[in-house]
């Protein structure tokens, strides 16, 4: 049954936080005596309940939920509200239930609740742990408990927290990626000496503040499945392995709208993304019959017309769903017939033997949406002329997807523009954050996406919680942060995961035909800031070798770049120095079309007006009041009851 009493550790004396989760115990423990007997809620306690700022729990939709382990004995449900976000968790276990956030997913300098229900008592405390892992007890209390229960098997614990605490030793809550910490013990906490939780922990990044998917799929809607059929993994670090796939016959326009991963069994940390391209209408099926490396010299040609991504999925990510206005197109001329499904395979461990049968389910129907949706790949083109040098803590990149771009696709196809709804963020292991500035006739607007703490074994689109209109005349700038600080060579764009890239992905509609809106930085400018002076021409080689100076003569400019010493502040001035460079524009359509300003030079954009964020508002235990008056008309209320009824109530 429901337990409730004085949220503290036994022996510790309640505080304002804790008297708080007594009065929430209370009208939570009323609230479900009334509904068993069938009974309406008092309207006093309601109102006493509203009043201490504690809704009634028991009802509460969770909208986000996950399982943190592997056998599935501790799920997470979450719903964000407002300032605060409401967790619930249930646990296999009848000991003590650790929960918290990590800046790394490890224990140091950590953020943590432990809480239970020890012999009838619940208690949940507030903790952190230093950078050497000892675990303190804060001293503001900004976790309030709701609702505890334990039974025979499992444990039960609702509990909120605001976004933001004012407290230094708690994590701000924001839609950036938060690594979530896990652990729990058979026996309950102790203060004087805490159960070691051994190996029940782990860490799991999740979005919290991701909005709710208010769209609904029937579960007898039509699929076809996109998988690899026993492909060899090689025993390498990086493989892109590419496969053509006809899209089945559909009788007239139909939407795809809803995409899945299907991920092979154990093979979770192997495949690392899943890009879906469309390809040349003019193919045919000799196409299909094999799979290949792809970006290898021997690739079949028909490969290099698949240039337009209809879709993206990236490790840690889960299905997709459409929003309700819209779906992907398929079935018309103009749609995708034979598609290139890409797989990155990660495998640093170089493990033989391992066959793959992993790619997606595609969900579709004859019930067609309003729009047609479109996915523009932005940022930074993938290439050698993007690099970062070693050593270096924080390196900015930034990819353009330019006015001059964004405003003749959009003159010619869209002028009152185009809604993007979601946004997929792409980094390689370096990657720390990840945001996508637009600016409109140079005044900078809120970030369209960001994720500040990113994680690259978690990717996944972010749905915008409001659409964002792009208009001719805005510009949309990827901007990428990374450390390097562990390496001794040059980092470069490239498809390995140990190569880096700066992408994001942009979900929207109505479709037109704009497919990569990026930018490359010019190489003899960087190349200028190492004391290059001449490179052989005309160019025969790749990468191109230098022709003078001395120290530099007959070396290829990635050669070059990793000779040069490196210094952090050397780091530092050549980052700014390339930040301000030129850059040739990619503006690219379908079938491997191009609009006329592709390989034109651009400047980068003169911030005008930078975008002012609003100062974080944040509110701690501290700034709760609590009411004695009401804790005594509550206990009355319980008193009156138990005398009335029969059969005993437990708190």
């Amino acid at each position: 049954g429901a337990a409730a009493a004085s949220a503290g550790v036994e022996g510790a004396a309640p505080e304002r936080g804790e008297l708080r989760a007594v009065g929430a115990q209370i009208c939570c423990c009323v609230l479900e005596r009334a509904r068993e007997r069938m009974r309406p809620w008092p309207p006093l306690l309601l109102l006493s309940c509203w009043w201490w700022g504690l809704p009634p729990v028991l009802g509460r939709h969770y909208p986000h939920s996950a399982v943190l382990d592997g056998a599935s004995r501790y799920r997470l449900s979450w719903a964000p509200q407002g300032s605060a976000v409401a967790f619930r968790l249930e646990v296999r276990t009848q000991g003590y239930v650790g929960f918290g956030f990590s800046p790394t997913g490890a224990m140091a300098s950590a953020d943590i609740v432990v809480g239970g229900v020890d012999r009838g008592k619940p208690y949940l405390q507030d903790y952190f742990t230093d950078a050497d892992r000892k675990l303190k007890r804060d001293s503001q209390q900004d976790y309030h408990l709701e609702y505890a229960m334990e039974n025979s098997t499992h444990t039960i614990l609702v509990f909120s927290r605001q976004l933001h605490t004012c407290d230094v030793n708690d994590k701000s809550i924001t839609e950036s990626t938060v690594r979530v910490i896990w652990a729990y013990h058979d026996k309950d906490f102790r203060e004087t000496g805490p159960n070691y939780h051994g190996s029940n922990r782990g860490t799991k990044s999740l979005r919290l503040l991701n909005p709710e998917k208010t769209a609904v799929t029937s579960p007898s809607l039509s699929y076809f499945d996109l998988t690899n059929q026993d492909v060899p993994i090689p025993d390498k670090d990086t493989t892109y392995w590419c496969q053509m796939f006809k899209i089945p016959t559909v009788h007239g326009k139909h939407h795809v709208i809803k995409v899945e991963p299907l991920i092979q069994k154990d093979h979770e940390s192997m495949v690392h993304h899943i890009l879906l391209y469309q390809c040349s209408s003019t193919l045919n099926d000799s196409v299909l019959d094999y799979g290949h490396e792809c970006y290898h010299p021997n690739m079949p040609d028909s490969f290099l017309t698949c240039e337009t991504v209809i879709f993206a999925w990236a490790i840690g990510g889960e299905g997709f769903t459409y929003p309700p206005h819209v779906g992907l197109s398929i079935g018309t001329a103009i749609d995708p017939q034979y598609v290139l499904m890409e797989v990155h395979y990660d495998n640093p461990s170089y493990l033989e033997g391992k066959m793959d049968n992993s790619g997606l389910r595609l969900f579709y129907t004859p019930d067609l949406r309003r729009y047609d949706a479109g996915v523009i790949e932005a940022g930074l083109w993938v290439s050698l002329f993007h690099n970062i040098p070693p050593g270096m803590p924080e390196f900015m990149s930034e990819g353009h997807c330019t006015l001059e771009c964004l405003k003749e696709a959009l003159d010619a196809e869209k002028p009152s523009g185009i809604h993007i709804f979601a946004v997929l963020l792409h980094a390689h292991l370096a990657g720390r954050a990840i945001r996508v500035r637009h600016f409109h006739n140079g005044d900078e607007q809120q970030l369209l996406a960001y994720d500040d703490d990113f994680d690259f074994n978690f990717q996944e689109f972010q749905y915008l919680k409001e659409e964002r209109l792009i208009l001719p005349g805005d510009n949309l700038v990827t901007e990428c942060h990374y450390s390097t600080v562990n390496r001794s060579h040059m980092t470069w764009g490239g498809f390995s995961t140990r190569n880096e890239m700066c992408l994001s992905y942009l979900l929207y509609y109505p479709r037109i035909n704009l497919t990569r809106c990026a930018s490359i930085p010019d190489i003899m400018e960087q190349l200028h800031f190492i004391g290059v002076k001449e490179i052989y021409r005309p160019v025969r080689t790749w990468p191109f070798i230098i022709k003078s100076p001395k120290q530099y003569k007959n070396l290829s400019f990635v050669d070059a770049m990793n000779k040069f010493k490196w210094t952090r502040e050397q780091g530092l001035s050549y980052n700014n120095f390339v930040l301000r460079l030129l850059v040739n524009v990619r503006c690219s359509k379908t079938d491997n079309a191009e609009w006329m300003i592709q390989g034109m030079m651009a400047s980068p954009p003169e911030i005008e007006r930078p975008y002012v964020t609003e100062p974080v508002l944040c509110s701690s235990s501290s700034c709760l009041s609590h009411n004695l008056f009401l804790v005594l008309l509550v206990s009355l209320y319980i008193s009156s009851t138990t005398t009335r009824n029969s059969g005993p109530f437990v708190l």
